[in-house]
C-alpha cells in the first residue's frame, strides 16, 4: 500500500464520517415530521402527492398493513419495468430503434430494479431505449431506495417507541425519502457530474471517424438479415472500419441516484468504469463517496430518533471497524498482486503507474480508488464497478464476495443496511444475555422469542438462498453452461452470482454468461426472496416492539453504546459470515489463492 493510498483512503474516510451526522440529523427531521428548509419549497408538493393519491398522511398503519401496502407497491412497479421492456420497440425515445427485451431478460431486470438489485444480464448501451432506462430503471432507482428507507425508519419507531399499535404510514414514509431526501441529494449529484463531463442528453448516438481505418471480415447476410453460407461456413466480405458510434444519453440523471440510492446499475455495460459515466478522478471520489452517505448517515438517524445518539455512533463504529479492515486487505492484496511477472511486466509502484494488479483496471483510477470502490459497493447493496472484480486477485477478489455474504450490514443498502445491523444487534444482545443468564434487552425493550425467531430468519434466509442456488448452479447443465473459467474460478463465478443477487447486491464476477434462462429466472427469484423475506419479519420485529413497554435500566443492563458492545457486535456479524460461508470460500477464492 503506498503513502499515496493511504492518503487517499484516510481522506475518503473523513469525509464519509464527517457528512454522517448533519445528513443524518436531517432525514431525522424529515422522518420526524420537523420542519425543514426544504419544507417551504417542496411541502406544497408532497401535500398535493396525499391529495391526488387520496393519502391520508396523519393515519399510521399496524406492521401487517404497512408490509402489504409496501408489498403491492413494489410488486405493481415490477409489473410496470416488465411492461415497459417488453414494449419498448414501438415506444419513443428509442433513436437506436432497440427491439424489445426478451420475456426471461425483462423478468430479471424487473425484478432486479424493484428490489433495489440492479443485477444487469445485458449492456445497457445496446438493449434499454432512453425512454426504458428514464421511466423504468430511474424510477425504480428512487422508490426501490425509498422503500427500503421506509421500512428502516419503521423498524427504528419499533424501538423508539412503546405501547402503541403502529409503526408510520409506508406512503408518508415513501414520498419524504423521496422528495426531501433522494431528490436533491440525486439533483446537486448529477449537475456535479454533469461538469466532469457525464454525458445528459436525449440526442442520437454519436458517430465519429477512427484514427486509424481497420479492415475486417464482415459476414455476408441475405435480404432477411440471415447470414449467407459457403460450404456450411458463414461467407464474409472484406469491410473497412472507418467511424466509431459512440453510445450517449441522459445519464448523469441515472447515475446520481444509482450511487446515492445503492441501486448500482449502470447506463452503460461497463458501469462505472466507462469514460462518460466516470470520466474524472473527482467524479470517482463523488460516486463512491454517494454510495455510503445516506447508509452511513442512516446510523446517526437511528441515534436521534431513539433519542440516544450514542447508540448510532455504536452502529456506524461497528460497521466502520469491518469495512476499514476488509478495505485494507483488498488494497494490499491488488498492490502486491503480481500477476504478469513470468511475462516480465514490472509490478512496482512508481509516480509514473500504480503497480500491482493493475488487469481489469482502469488508469486514472488505479490501484487504492479501484480497491475502495470494490469495497465500498459490496459493503453497500450497491453492486456498480469500475473495475472487473473478476480480474482481482484471489484475495482480492474475495473482500467483495465476503462483504456481500456478510448480508450488506457493512453500511449496507439505503435502510436495508440499518435494519440488517440491528437485527445482528438483536443476536448480539441474546447471546449475551444467554452468558449472564438475564432476558436480554435491548433500547429498554425486552428481546423475547418472538423476536429472536423473526431475526433468525433474517439471518438465515440470505445464506440458504446463496447455497442452494450455488449448488443447482453447479451440479446443472444450464448453470455450467455460463462458466467461461473452468475450474475453481468458474465455482468462484457461480457462487458470486448467487451471493450477490440473494443479498440484493447486483455486482458480479462478469466472466459468467447470466443473460440466460437459466440465470435470468434463479437470480431473479433470489432478488425476490432476497429482499422482501427479510424486510416482513423485520416489520414484524418493529410492531412487536412498538407494543412493549420500556423497561428501566438496572444494574444487569448491558450498556449498548460501549466498545465492549462494538466489539460483540463485529464478532457476531463475523462469525455468522465465517460459519456459514468459509466451507464454501474454501473451494473458492482460497484453494485459488493456494494454487495461483
Amino acid at each position: 500500500m503506498t503513502a499515496n493510498g493511504i492518503l487517499q483512503l484516510g481522506f475518503y474516510l473523513i469525509v464519509l464520517l464527517l457528512l454522517a451526522k448533519p445528513l443524518g440529523a436531517y432525514m431525522a427531521r424529515v422522518y420526524e415530521g420537523r420542519p425543514i428548509v426544504l419544507g417551504r419549497a417542496l411541502g406544497w408538493l408532497e401535500r398535493l402527492i396525499y391529495k391526488i393519491s387520496g393519502i391520508a398522511p396523519e393515519l399510521e398503519m399496524g406492521w401487517k398493513t404497512y408490509a402489504l401496502t409496501m408489498l403491492l407497491f413494489n410488486v405493481a412497479g415490477l409489473l410496470v419495468v416488465y411492461a415497459l421492456q417488453r414494449l419498448q420497440g414501438v415506444l419513443p425515445l428509442n433513436p437506436a430503434g432497440l427491439s424489445a427485451v426478451s420475456p426471461d431478460s425483462s423478468f430479471n431486470t424487473a425484478v432486479s430494479f424493484a428490489t433495489n438489485t440492479n443485477w444487469q444480464g445485458y449492456g445497457g448501451e445496446t438493449t434499454m431505449s432512453y425512454l426504458t432506462q428514464m421511466l423504468a430503471l430511474t424510477v425504480q432507482n428512487f422508490v426501490s431506495a425509498a422503500t427500503g428507507m421506509a421500512v428502516a425508519v419503521a423498524s427504528i419507531r419499533g424501538f423508539a417507541r412503546r405501547s402503541v399499535e403502529t409503526i408510520g404510514n409506508f406512503w408518508v414514509d415513501l414520498t419524504r425519502s423521496t422528495l426531501y431526501v433522494l431528490l436533491p441529494l440525486s439533483f446537486v449529484l448529477a449537475l456535479a457530474l454533469v461538469s466532469q463531463g457525464v454525458v445528459q442528453t436525449f440526442g442520437p448516438y454519436a458517430k465519429v471517424a477512427v484514427v486509424q481505418p481497420t479492415q475486417y471480415d464482415e459476414p455476408v447476410t441475405d435480404k432477411d438479415g440471415k447470414p449467407v453460407m459457403d460450404e456450411n461456413q458463414p461467407k464474409t466480405k472484406k469491410s473497412t472500419l472507418t467511424e466509431q458510434v459512440i453510445a450517449l444519453g441522459p445519464a448523469a440523471s441515472q447515475i446520481a441516484i444509482k450511487q446515492l440510492g445503492t441501486n448500482g446499475g449502470g447506463f452503460f455495460n461497463v458501469n462505472s468504469a466507462h469514460p462518460l459515466e466516470n470520466p474524472t478522478p473527482l467524479s470517482n471520489f463523488l460516486e463512491v463517496l454517494s454510495i455510503l452517505l445516506i447508509p452511513a448517515a442512516l446510523c446517526y438517524t437511528f441515534g436521534v430518533m431513539v433519542r440516544d445518539t450514542r447508540q448510532g455512533w455504536a452502529v456506524l463504529a461497528a460497521m466502520t471497524i469491518i469495512f476499514v479492515a476488509l478495505l485494507a486487505v483488498c488494497v494490499v492484496a491488488e498492490q502486491n498482486g503480481h500477476v504478469f511477472a513470468k511475462q516480465g511486466v514490472d509490478h512496482a509502484a512508481t509516480a509514473m503507474q500504480s503497480g500491482g494488479n493493475m488487469e481489469g483496471k482502469e488508469v486514472r483510477f488505479g490501484i487504492a480508488n479501484s480497491a475502495l470502490w470494490a469495497t465500498a459497493t459490496t459493503a453497500a447493496s450497491n453492486g456498480s464497478v469500475n473495475a472487473m472484480h473478476d480480474s482481482f486477485t484471489p484475495i482480492g477478489g474475495l473482500v467483495p464476495m465476503w462483504l456481500i455474504q456478510l448480508g450488506e450490514v457493512i453500511y449496507g443498502g439505503v435502510g436495508s443496511g440499518l435494519y440488517g445491523m440491528l437485527m445482528f444487534a438483536i443476536i448480539a444482545v441474546f447471546v449475551a444475555g444467554l452468558m449472564v443468564g438475564r432476558t436480554p434487552e435491548y433500547l429498554g425493550k425486552k428481546i423475547e422469542s418472538y423476536e429472536m425467531k423473526m431475526s433468525s430468519l433474517v439471518i438465515l434466509i440470505t445464506p440458504a438462498l446463496v447455497l442452494i442456488g450455488t449448488s443447482i448452479g453447479v451440479v446443472t447443465a444450464s448453470g455450467k453452461a455460463g462458466i467461461a473459467n473452468p475450474g475453481i474460478h468458474g465455482f468462484s463465478e457461480i457462487l458470486y452470482a448467487f451471493s450477490s443477487a440473494s443479498n440484493n447486491n447486483g455486482s458480479a464476477f462478469a466472466g459468467l454468461s447470466a443473460n440466460t434462462p437459466f440465470y435470468n429466472t434463479a437470480l431473479g427469484l433470489c432478488m425476490l426472496f432476497g429482499r422482501y423475506w427479510l424486510a416482513v419479519p423485520v416489520l414484524a420485529i418493529a410492531g412487536a416492539l412498538a407494543r412493549k413497554k420500556i423497561v428501566p435500566v438496572g444494574a444487569g443492563t448491558l450498556p449498548t453504546h460501549t466498545p465492549l458492545f462494538v466489539g460483540l457486535l463485529v464478532g457476531v456479524v463475523l462469525l455468522v459470515g465465517a460459519l456459514t460461508f468459509v466451507p464454501a470460500l474454501a473451494l473458492g477464492p482460497i484453494v485459488e489463492h493456494l494454487t495461483w
